[in-house]
């Protein structure tokens, strides 16, 4: 009777002990080298992000995809979803078909079969061989955080060298803009933010709205940006309120966009709502855009947002700059989630504290510092490097778990971004042979 292995196991298998070993071959006789096994995946797909693999002669990054037998491909019907597009490699305790793995896409995809490898003990007593995992409880944490405090930094410089050539090609308000439009997307809708924002500029927005009735300008305002974004309601097919009836601020917005004779630049379907938290759904993202651009139209995005960072003082900094940022519920959008779906209980902000230290952390610092201004420099910097922590994101939990820290060590924003920094340009790029975290023993 052949060994009961679960899918969990084959899962800690590869997440944990197969990385640099030059025996693996897949079942259609390739050899195959595991550089870096990636991230779990908590959204649709396959189980791992991100992973990087040696097999028929090249490198290939992409998704890994983890079954007891590969005949459960074709039982999930993995082979007819397009969210498994990505998957680079198909792992498997046993292998038992000569079917050819394909994607919904039409390309074939490699099978591992880890029966020849491990056999029954399925990974008991088998040493990692990410040379990082669980460092924070063998290695010197003092060395750690330098290292990471040294990778925040060069990751607030990169996103400031960033930001400086969007600057020089499309001027500082746009760039602004565009950073704070993708930033609100969060980890799942920030291109279509940013094609958002790149298709209908910050210009566009503020300059008509001077000339808009103060009553007015926040529908005007929402009106473009959410028909732009293809989300209004008569831009969605089948869509059906739950509400009993259409609202009046609906209607506004309906007859707003009908008005203006302009074309929507993306559609319902560039968005993405499947394990999005009602407080990230891009409908109410743009809602607080909306607000934002009506809180400073007097100046203007730009001015406004610097004028409250030049009025910062150290003490105060990370509250302050939260509260210039911050949207509450408001009006329709303190009642409904949605267009026609209405909220149960207190609705969550449109830009909260969470997403707001982001933008902080992520574009305002590092935007500002690149604006060159002498006065401003070493202020931005000091700020940044005293920035609380931030809520997890999953990449940020991913590292950490990885190191084996603690969340009292990663206490900072800097150290937050050193873990992102070390993940894209070490782990990503399979350069465990000379990443800092892998020389800071004792």
């Amino acid at each position: 009777m052949p060994p009961v292995v679960t899918e969990k196991q084959v899962l800690e298998i590869w997440q944990g002990s197969l990385q640099g070993r030059l025996d693996l071959k897949t079942v259609e006789n390739e050899p195959v080298r595991v550089v870096y096994p990636g991230r779990r995946n908590d959204d649709r797909g396959a189980d791992f992000r991100d992973a990087i693999i040696n097999t028929g002669g090249e490198r290939l990054k992409g998704d890994i995809e983890i079954h007891v037998k590969t005949s459960s491909w074709w039982t999930h019907q993995h082979h007819l979803d397009p969210a498994y597009n990505r998957v680079i490699l198909h792992v498997v305790y046993q292998n038992d078909t000569v079917r050819a793995l394909v994607l919904e896409n039409g390309f074939k995809v490699p099978t591992l079969a880890l029966c020849d490898y491990i056999g029954s003990n399925c990974g008991a007593s088998i040493p990692p061989l990410i040379p990082c995992r669980g460092a924070g409880y063998r290695w010197n944490i003092r060395l750690m955080a330098s290292i990471l405090d040294e990778a925040g930094e060069a990751r607030f410089f990169a996103r400031a060298a960033g930001f400086r050539e969007i600057i020089a090609q499309s001027g500082a308000g746009q760039a602004l803009y565009l950073g704070i439009m993708t930033a609100l997307g969060y980890s799942k809708n920030k291109e279509a933010m940013a094609e958002l924002a790149s298709r209908l500029l910050l210009q566009e927005l503020e300059a008509p709205l001077i000339a808009v009735p103060d009553s007015e300008q926040l529908a005007w305002c929402q009106s473009w940006l959410m028909g732009m974004a293809g989300l209004l309601p008569s831009q969605r097919l089948g869509y059906k309120p739950l509400s009993i009836c259409i609202e009046d601020w609906e209607e506004k917005l309906e007859k707003i966009w009908a008005e203006g004779g302009m074309r929507a630049c993306l559609s319902i379907k560039d968005w993405h709502s499947y394990k999005v938290r009602p407080g990230n759904h891009p409908v109410r993202r743009i809602a607080a855009m909306s607000y934002l651009l009506l809180r400073y139209r007097q100046k203007g995005l730009l001015s406004g947002l610097e004028d409250r960072l030049k009025e910062v003082k150290a003490d105060s900094g990370a509250h302050f700059l939260e509260q210039a940022l911050l949207v509450k519920p408001d009006s329709y959008w303190g009642c409904y989630l949605d267009f026609g779906i209405p909220a149960v209980g207190a609705p969550p902000a449109l830009l909260g504290k969470e997403r707001a230290a982001d933008i902080i952390v992520n574009v305002l610092l590092p935007f500002s510092y690149a604006r060159g201004l002498a006065e401003q420099g070493e202020k931005v910097l000091s700020l940044y490097r005293g920035y609380h922590a931030p809520a997890e994101n999953t990449l940020i939990k991913h590292m950490r778990q990885q190191l084996g820290l603690g969340r009292y060590l990663i206490d900072t924003a800097r150290r937050q971004q050193g873990l992102i920094h070390i993940y894209q340009t070490m782990c990503l790029e399979g350069r465990c042979d000379v990443c800092p975290l892998n020389n800071t023993s004792g």
